[in-house]
């Protein structure tokens, strides 16, 4: 999974601290109900939301949906918003409890047994191997991968491999007991280690 992280790139700190004062101070003309400065942080971050967004929900037309409802829910919350992280981590933080809370409504607006079909299907159709020929003679894209894990799979994977959460912390945000994220983790390895095969 090392290859996961390597997938992040560092950057460079200067930039990173000349890009937090600039996002300061768009806040806080934001604030004052700029939306101007409000537009101008959307094209700030709006390609970084969305990757996480699509990283979550594994489909472009949610990834979509949910980006948007992450910059509604920061307008809404721009108030609020302290300054404590940077607006990155707020922003990251808004999409991951947007996504939770779409899950636990679709869960509730779903039948149990549909979503345990579901995830029955999608990690029979990844560990059989059944993706395309050329894509897994091509080396199945990561992404593709992750976006054919189960749900709960998924959601595990990128929290903890992807985004650096702890067990824990995963655990506080949605609710599920720290043994069950560590099955879903080691489930979906397991599901990505056998789909990007040797």
């Amino acid at each position: 999974m090392s290859s996961v992280l390597s997938l992040v790139q560092p950057q460079d700190a200067a930039a990173d601290q000349r890009a937090a004062r600039g996002d300061d101070a768009l806040v806080e003309r934001a604030r004052g109900g700029d939306v101007d400065a409000f537009e101008l942080l959307y094209h700030a971050h709006s390609a970084r939301v969305y990757s996480l967004c699509l990283r979550l929900t594994g489909d472009q037309s949610q990834a979509v949906e949910l980006a948007q409802d992450v910059f509604i829910r920061a307008w809404q919350a721009l108030r609020d918003f302290r300054g404590d992280a940077s607006v990155t981590t707020w922003l990251h933080r808004i999409a991951v409890n947007a996504m939770l809370t779409k899950r636990r409504g679709d869960r509730r607006r779903s039948a149990r047994i549909a979503l345990a079909e579901d995830d029955d299907e999608d990690a029979s159709a990844l560990a059989s191997g059944s993706i395309a020929a050329h894509d897994v003679g091509a080396a199945i894209d990561l992404e593709r991968a992750i976006a054919l894990l189960p749900p709960g799979a998924r959601r595990a994977f990128v929290l903890h491999d992807v985004e650096g959460y702890t067990h824990e912390e995963i655990a506080e945000m949605t609710g599920l007991a720290s043994g069950t994220l560590r099955a879903q983790l080691h489930r979906a390895r397991q599901l990505l280690m056998k789909a990007l095969g040797p």
